[in-house]
């Protein structure tokens, strides 16, 4: 049995699927399996990926597209190994990020939560760090995290490309919900870190790609189905800390409402956030018209893909 089964949920990367199984196929740490769940892509992305020829690899097909939540649920269900890592069709690893979860699982074997770092990528090779508040993490040695919530309030500590979790963790939380096909990784984040302590190595080990400026001013909620954080009153009644991380991310959300004409939604969610949770710019941000909020964003795009972050976090 492998030690790790690594889940790609894929669907229409064409242009990226290679580079991301060579960062797989290239880690330090060799010890795994690769599961690529293919959610019926229309472009070249499957032949593209069994261009790539290694017995580690194997395939699972779905009869009909069903979304990234219910790619990552067959790829579990179907995992070998009882420690499961995912990564994105577009995103790549570091030869070390394995060997650095393996670490973190034997320092810390009685959690289920381990992750590192990473860094975006942007067009003309921009390379980002994350803009992370929690700024006193030493560097490059394993971290026990528990108070995830306090420390994770602005852009998160990882992805779910740089993610690991204990296939135990399910049985006890749920799986992801397919129902939800936007944001679908804040609803589950508040599952696991409420369950399980976190253990993290502040390097970062994974490359997120971030396409193009469309990608980035383009709101992309319309029509899709946002996680209903307001399930979670009860726990952010007994968790000040929860309470705050919750109600960012509803501000977040909230913003892509309002770009994208969504009225009901972004009430619901504005209504439901203690703005004493919320700094002065993102107060005012929420009270802004469509108009100015996103010529707000295109400026903050444009400097940002020189290399130079503005945030209201």
């Amino acid at each position: 049995m492998p030690f790790f089964s690594v889940i790609i949920p894929l669907y229409n990367k064409e242009n990226y699927i290679q580079e991301a199984l060579r960062s797989v196929l290239d880690q330090d740490f060799q010890d795994f399996e690769i599961i690529i769940v293919n959610d019926c892509s229309t472009d070249k992305s499957v032949g593209k990926a069994h261009e790539i020829v290694s017995d580690k690899i194997r395939f699972i097909n779905h009869e009909k597209n069903k979304g990234l939540s219910a790619s990552r649920n067959t790829g579990i269900k179907n995992a070998k190994a009882q420690y499961v890592v995912f990564l994105d069709a577009d995103d790549i690893w570091k030869p070390q990020f394995l060997e650095k979860i393996k670490i973190l699982v034997d320092t810390f074997p009685e959690i289920s939560l381990f992750a590192t770092s990473y860094f975006e990528i942007y067009p003309n090779n921009l390379l980002l760090p994350p803009s992370v508040k929690s700024t006193d993490f030493k560097q490059d040695e394993p971290i026990l995290i528990t108070d995830f919530f306090a420390r994770n309030n602005g852009q998160g500590l990882y992805i779910h490309s740089s993610l690991c979790l204990n296939k135990d963790l399910y049985e006890r939380i749920g799986y992801y919900d397919e129902n939800i096909d936007f944001s679908e990784d804040i609803d589950f984040n508040i599952r696991a870190n409420h369950y399980s302590d976190l253990g993290y190595f502040n390097s970062a080990e994974v490359g997120y790609t971030i396409f193009s400026e469309n990608q980035i001013t383009n709101s992309g909620i319309k029509g899709k189905r946002i996680p209903d954080l307001n399930k979670y009153v009860a726990l952010e009644n007994e968790n000040p800390a929860l309470k705050k991380y919750i109600d960012f991310e509803r501000y977040v959300l909230a913003k892509h409402c309002k770009l994208a004409d969504s009225k009901n939604e972004f009430k619901k969610l504005v209504d439901a956030i203690d703005l004493k949770n919320l700094t002065f710019p993102q107060r005012i941000l929420l009270k802004m018209p469509k108009s100015i909020l996103l010529m707000i964003k295109k400026v903050k795009v444009f400097f940002l893909l020189k290399g130079w972050r503005i945030t209201s976090y």
